[in-house]
């Protein structure tokens, strides 16, 4: 879990920060904490979170207006505000979930969970992955993938149209997220199963998968077997 907080109050900041690391403990990749729209911009464009945090009253400052200068769907949005006439507003904006303040640590706890609910239903039957795009961010159609290759703690996915993405997630974590039909074949690539036309095998009991595309791409020896039978 990525979150960015939006909040110009340092005390009210600090607490939400406080209240995010002990929920959602182990879970908590990154947070970042912003205290005005233009901070909140960058770091929202710099590296793409899973959940905003936002108030609506930075510093004199409408927050609705972050909102709207960014993709929506590209990360669930809570907003923590004073100004509960502005719930409607929110959730037009697609927001999650609205927690007025002053705010009780049951009632963010709540909001949390909602969020750690919604992720994992959506994890379950991922269908887009979100890359970061000359500054906005971009859905990409799993369905679009060739194969996925590891590149240190990001990943490169290699697309139909033969372009490839730079996506901030590991391989490991996308092997986690992925559905069944793609298979880690290698230690440094990711296959959809539809997109293997077949195994070859080399003298010395080396073996590559060619892809329908011509490619052809490593297999790993511990991972042979298991991939000839899902192929069979």
């Amino acid at each position: 879990m990525r979150i960015v907080i939006v909040e110009d109050e340092a005390r009210i900041a600090r607490r939400i920060e406080r209240m995010a690391r002990a929920f959602f403990g182990p879970e908590l990749e990154q947070l970042t904490s912003c205290d005005s729209i233009t901070q909140g911009l960058h770091a929202l464009a710099t590296t793409p979170p899973d959940l905003l945090l936002l108030d609506l009253n930075l510093n004199g400052n409408d927050g609705f207006g972050l909102l709207e200068s960014v993709s929506a769907g590209a990360f669930h949005t809570i907003i923590i505000s004073a100004h509960a006439d502005k719930a409607i507003t929110a959730f037009a904006h697609g927001v999650l979930d609205f927690v007025p303040k002053p705010f009780a640590e049951e009632r963010l706890h709540q909001a949390f969970a909602r969020v750690a609910a919604t992720v994992k239903k959506q994890e379950s039957g991922l269908k887009y992955l979100a890359v970061k795009k000359q500054g906005n961010i971009v859905l990409l159609d799993i369905q679009d993938l060739i194969y996925i290759k590891g590149a240190g703690i990001y990943t490169e996915l290699h697309l139909r149209n033969g372009k490839k993405e730079l996506h901030d997630k590991s391989l490991e974590k996308l092997e986690q997220l992925l559905p069944d039909s793609f298979e880690r074949i290698h230690k440094s690539y990711i296959v959809p199963l539809p997109q293997a036309e077949k195994i070859i095998v080399h003298e010395g009991s080396s073996y590559q998968l060619l892809l329908k595309n011509g490619e052809l791409l490593p297999i790993g020896r511990s991972r042979y077997k298991e991939l000839r039978s899902k192929l069979l």
